[in-house]
C-alpha cells in the first residue's frame, strides 16, 4: 500500500500565490496579476464565511488541534441534535470539560465534511462556488482539476476488503492506496478548503492533519504509526523546506513542487507514474513499475 502525503497550499491548490501575485508573476506578463488577486480574495471570503457559519471556526479558532480524532476519548457520545453550541461556555483552560466540548464540535465537523458542501450551501452559493472553481481552474491552466485527477489515480481501485492495519480509521481505507493531507494551516479552514476544492472524496476528514503547532515531523510520525505494516510505503509531496526536512528524517521520498510554468513537478504535469519513480528509488521497483517499462 502506498501512502501519499500531500501539502495543501501551492501543492494541491493555489491560493497564497494568487493573493500575492507570485503565480501570475512567473508567467512574465502573460497573466493578469490583479485577476489572480481578485480570485484569491473571493476564495478567502467564501472559505471564512463557511468556516464561521457552519464549522464553529469563530468558537474554536484559538483551540486548533492537529487532527479531528485527537479528542475522541473525551467524546461521551451525547446526542447533539438539540445541543446549544453557542451557550455551552467553551473556553479556557483547555481541561477535560472543554476538551469534551471541542470533541463535540469535531464530531459535527466530521459529519458535515462527510456529507459535503451540497448539504450546507443553498443553490445560489453552490452556483457561485462552481463558477469560481471553473474560473480558477482556467486561470491556473487546469492546476486544480489536474491535481484532483492525480489524487484519484494515486488512490487506485476501490476495494471491498479493508487492509489489516493498526488504525482506528480502517473504515477510511476505501481505496487501494491512501491520500493524506498535512498542512501548516489551521485544521478547520483546511478541511473547508478540501471541500471547496473538491478533494474530499479522495482525502477523508480523518486523513487531514494540521502541523501548525506540532510541526510536520510529528504529523509524519503519527501517520507512520497509523499505517504501519510490512508492505506500506510513504511519499511526501510539497513545496516547502519543512516537509522536505521531515521526509528526510523519516527516510521517505520527497517530491518538490515547483510552480514555474516550465517545471514538470507542478499541475498539470506531475503524474502518478512520476511519483512511483520516487517510490522505486527508496523502496525498489515493484511489479507495477515493471509493467510500465
Amino acid at each position: 500500500m502506498k501512502v501519499y502525503i500531500w501539502d495543501m497550499d501551492e501543492t494541491l491548490i493555489l491560493l497564497k500565490s494568487l493573493l500575492n501575485g507570485t503565480y501570475a508573476g512567473a508567467f512574465n506578463g502573460l497573466k493578469n496579476v490583479e485577476s489572480g488577486v481578485k480570485i484569491g480574495k473571493l476564495w478567502e471570503n467564501h472559505i471564512l464565511q463557511v468556516c464561521d457559519r457552519h464549522f464553529f471556526y469563530e468558537q474554536i479558532e484559538n483551540f486548533n488541534q492537529p487532527y479531528l480524532d485527537v479528542l475522541n476519548e473525551y467524546d461521551d457520545g451525547l446526542d447533539l441534535s438539540d445541543y446549544n453550541f453557542s451557550q455551552d461556555g467553551l473556553g479556557v483552560p483547555v481541561d477535560a470539560l472543554n476538551k469534551r466540548k471541542l470533541a463535540y464540535r469535531h464530531r459535527v465537523i466530521a459529519e458535515k465534511y462527510r456529507k459535503g458542501l451540497y448539504t450546507i450551501l443553498n443553490q445560489d452559493l453552490i452556483n457561485l462556488w462552481n463558477s469560481l472553481y471553473d474560473l480558477t481552474d482556467n486561470y491556473t491552466e487546469k492546476w486544480l482539476s489536474a491535481a484532483r485527477a492525480c489524487l484519484e489515480q494515486c488512490a487506485g481501485q476501490r476495494r471491498d476488503m479493508m487492509l489489516s492495519m493498526n488504525s482506528n480509521n480502517a473504515r477510511d481505507a476505501e481505496f487501494e492506496h491512501v491520500n493524506v493531507l498535512v498542512t501548516s494551516g489551521p485544521l478547520v479552514p483546511s478541511l473547508v478548503k478540501c471541500l471547496f476544492f473538491r478533494l474530499d472524496h479522495m482525502i477523508t476528514c480523518t486523513n487531514v492533519y494540521s502541523s501548525l503547532e506540532v510541526g510536520k515531523l510529528q504529523c509524519f510520525l503519527w501517520i507512520k504509526e497509523r499505517f504501519t505494516g510490512p508492505n506500506v510505503q510513504f511519499c511526501v509531496i510539497g513545496d516547502s523546506w519543512e516537509e522536505c526536512e521531515a521526509a528526510q528524517s523519516m527516510r521517505w521520498p520527497f517530491v518538490q513542487i515547483d510552480p514555474q510554468p516550465s517545471s514538470v513537478h507542478r499541475f498539470p504535469g506531475l503524474t502518478p507514474r512520476d511519483l512511483r519513480h520516487y517510490f522505486s528509488i527508496v523502496y525498489g521497483p515493484t511489479d507495477e513499475d515493471s509493467e510500465e517499462n
